[in-house]
Formats: C-alpha cells, sequence, structure tokens
C-alpha cells in the first residue's frame, strides 16, 4: 500500500477479477449491472484491471474494449453464455480416455511406452477460441488513449515458487517485489492468458521466457497487491465464493469426506482463500489508520494510505448451482466425475463447478451476479466517486453529462 500517482480528474478504481473456472462467468453478471448502472457511452470506469486464472480472461476483454466498456461487456456476455465445454478443453472420450490413462501412466510407472501427457485435460480449444476474439494491440491503444492505466495477469511460477503479475500500463509503473511475489512489466498476450488460467494437473502449464508458469491463484498471497502497487486508491473486487459474507459453514460430517470434497477443498483454498485473508488484512490496515491522525501519518513519514473496497460476491452458493447442472457436462467427463462424488449436491459439487463452462450453468450465474450487482447499485457509484441523489433522473437513468 505504499503511495502511488493518482488517476487524474477521478478516481483511480481498480477491478479485481478473481480465478474459479466457470464460476467467473458470476463476474459478467456483476459487470453487465456496472455497465447498466453507468451512462451507456461511458469509458472504462476501471483505470486498473486485474485478472487471475478465469478472470484475467474477463479482465483482458474489459482491458481491450476500454473506450466502450458496455460494448465490452456485452461481447464478453455472449461468449460464456453460450459456453460449451468443447469450446475451453476437448470432450471427445477417446480424447479424454487416452490422456487419462497416459496421465496414470507417467504417474506411477514414469511414462513407460507412452509419451508423458502435461495435464489431465487438453485445453487447446481456448486458445483457439482467445485467439479469434482477443485483439491483445488493444491494450496499448488503450493506455496511449488514456482508458486505461494498467491491466495485470498473475501467474504462478512452477521453478520459482513465485506469484508474478505481469503487467502492461503506462511508463510512470514500477517493476515491485515482495516475499514470493513480483511485478513484471511485458507486452501481454496470449501465453499470459493461458498460464494464469492452468488450474494445476487439470491444465498444461504455459513456458513464458526461460520459466514455465500455471494457475495464478496458486500461491498468490496478496490479490490485491498488484492493483495498489499500479496506482489504485480503491479496489473493487468481484469474487465467486458464496461463503465470503462469512455465512456458518455446514455442519461437520462423520463420514470420511469423498475424493471430490478434498479436492474441493484444495481448490478453494487456491482461488478463494487467499482472496478473503487479503480482504481482511486491508481492512484491518485501513482500520488502524484511521486511528493515526494524517499529520502524523506524514510526519513519521508511515508509507501507508487507506484503501477504500467494495466487494461484490455470490448470494447464493454456486456448489448448489453446479449440482443442478451437473447433467449439463459432457456425458465422458461426468462419468469420472461421478465416481468421486463430484456431481453430488454438497461440498463434492465444488470441484464440477469449476470445470461446469456449459450454457446453463453460466447463464443463471450471470442472471446471480446481475442481481447482486443491482442491488449494490448506490455503492457502485458511490465508489466510483459519482452521487446517486444527483444522477438519477425521472426516468430513473443516468444523465450522461454527469459523469
Amino acid at each position: 500500500m505504499n503511495p502511488s500517482p493518482q488517476c487524474p480528474e477521478r478516481p483511480c478504481a481498480g477491478l479485481i477479477l478473481s480465478g474459479g473456472g466457470a464460476r467467473a462467468a458470476y463476474q459478467v453478471g456483476v459487470l453487465k449491472a456496472v455497465a447498466e448502472i453507468l451512462p451507456p457511452d461511458v469509458r472504462n470506469p476501471f483505470p486498473i484491471i486485474c485478472g487471475t486464472s478465469a478472470g484475467a480472461i474477463n479482465a483482458t476483454v474489459v482491458a481491450t474494449h476500454a473506450a466502450r466498456f458496455r460494448e465490452g461487456v456485452q461481447a464478453m456476455e455472449a461468449v460464456w453464455s453460450g459456453f460449451s465445454a468443447d469450446q475451453v478443453y476437448r470432450t471427445e472420450p477417446r480424447r479424454v480416455v487416452g490422456r487419462l490413462a497416459r496421465w496414470l501412466s507417467a504417474l506411477f510407472f514414469g511414462g513407460v511406452g507412452a509419451h508423458r501427457p502435461v495435464s489431465l485435460l487438453d485445453n487447446s480449444p481456448l486458445a483457439e477460441l482467445l485467439t479469434r476474439l482477443l485483439r491483445f494491440q488493444q491494450i496499448e491503444e488503450a493506455i496511449q488513449d488514456g482508458d486505461l492505466r494498467a491491466l495485470s495477469i498473475t501467474c504462478s511460477g512452477y521453478t520459482s515458487g513465485q506469484s508474478v503479475s505481469f503487467y502492461q500500463g503506462v511508463a510512470g509503473i514500477q517493476d515491485w517485489g515482495r516475499a514470493r511475489r513480483k511485478g513484471r512489466r511485458t507486452r501481454l498476450g496470449l501465453q499470459h492468458l493461458l498460464a494464469s488460467s492452468a488450474i494445476p494437473v487439470v491444465f498444461p502449464a504455459v513456458r513464458i521466457g526461460d520459466a514455465y508458469y500455471g494457475d495464478g491463484s496458486v500461491r498468490q498471497l496478496a490479490p490485491i497487491s498488484p492493483a495498489l502497487h499500479m496506482g489504485a486508491d480503491r479496489v473493487m473486487v468481484i469474487g465467486v465464493s458464496g461463503n465470503l459474507s462469512g455465512a456458518s459453514p455446514a455442519e461437520p460430517s462423520k463420514r470420511y469426506p469423498t475424493v471430490a470434497e478434498i479436492l474441493g477443498h484444495m481448490l478453494d483454498s487456491a482461488f478463494i482463500d487467499m482472496l478473503e485473508g487479503d480482504l481482511e488484512r486491508l481492512e484491518r490496515i485501513n482500520q488502524t489508520l484511521s486511528a493515526i491522525p494524517e499529520k502524523v501519518r506524514r510526519k513519521t513519514g508511515i508509507p501507508l494510505r487507506p484503501v477504500q473496497s467494495l466487494l461484490i460476491s455470490p448470494s447464493e452458493d454456486l456448489d448448489t448451482i453446479a449440482a443442478r447442472h451437473a447433467h449439463e457436462l459432457p456425458r465422458v467427463i461426468r462419468f469420472f466425475l461421478r465416481g468421486s462424488g463430484a456431481t453430488q449436491e454438497g461440498a463434492g459439487a465444488t470441484v464440477m463447478s469449476y470445470l461446469l463452462f456449459q450454457a446453463g450453468f453460466c447463464q443463471e450465474l450471470i442472471r446471480l451476479g446481475y442481481r447482486d450487482a443491482w442491488r449494490r447499485e448506490s455503492e457502485i457509484l458511490r465508489f466510483l466517486g459519482l452521487d446517486p441523489t444527483r444522477l438519477h433522473g425521472p426516468s430513473g437513468r443516468v444523465p450522461v453529462d454527469v459523469w
């Protein structure tokens, strides 16, 4: 939370989109509501955008459409609403079974008699989809036009063990380094998105430079940090856990956990727990700073500043929603998940929710995110430095000239 240059003429709002596989469809619904809450021709309201894993893909879409925020969100919704798993990973039974057999051979027999597979699933369809949809040169164009301050995509280095936030932004931003995490300026491209969304074991690691990287949620000790290093004075976080609000945990079970429950616990630890902890840490620092007069902070040289945060997370349990859509999964994927307990309602459905890139599930999450964000309309407007009481005319729409 070191001081950094502020964005000119408006709050320097950072948007943080976390990972979560198919759960990231929820983020689309939230952003759709934000686009409708603001004037229709508004440019990007988030000068700083940070994405991890599937959230990195959504973040890049927003960044490449920074001059046309609503148009970018509409394009993102169109893709997620029509998703099918075969657009993300290969689902042909022969390929899935063959890849699994080779993976097990490599795991237990050193790959004897078979080419060593690098992951359980082949995500080459995702690479093809992103190549068609994204124009990475538009990131630099948005920066040059003043519609974007910076975009960061976080990956996990398999060799170094570090969380690396690759970023592209204005000249004033400096690389940073902290324990187990650093920021590195680069020209962002397809390889960064594929690396950031490469769920360990499930999808293959990606080589960037001389090292291999995987899902950015792994070892991401401070998910909010990149936005602050790049100059954000406030952060809007869109989470993908229905438990971020502190809801009471489920009753403990006396039976032994299923394989799916154990895997779901591991995935949640990577994708969700660090974000929860970082938000709590941010709030504690804000509370501490509020007790220290600003004059004292300046006199003693305390290099910290209050950072406003706004968290929007699902009001319903995503595992329960996923269980309702289990039938949408490709048959071969459903077959393997059923044995682990991943297709059953409850904690076991967590694993399935990360892989459920199917239209029905994604559309329901988009609707949920849309409703949740509209319920926070006034908070969102205030977060972006706007006065809700001045914005709404008799028609209920936001006058364009106020922005």
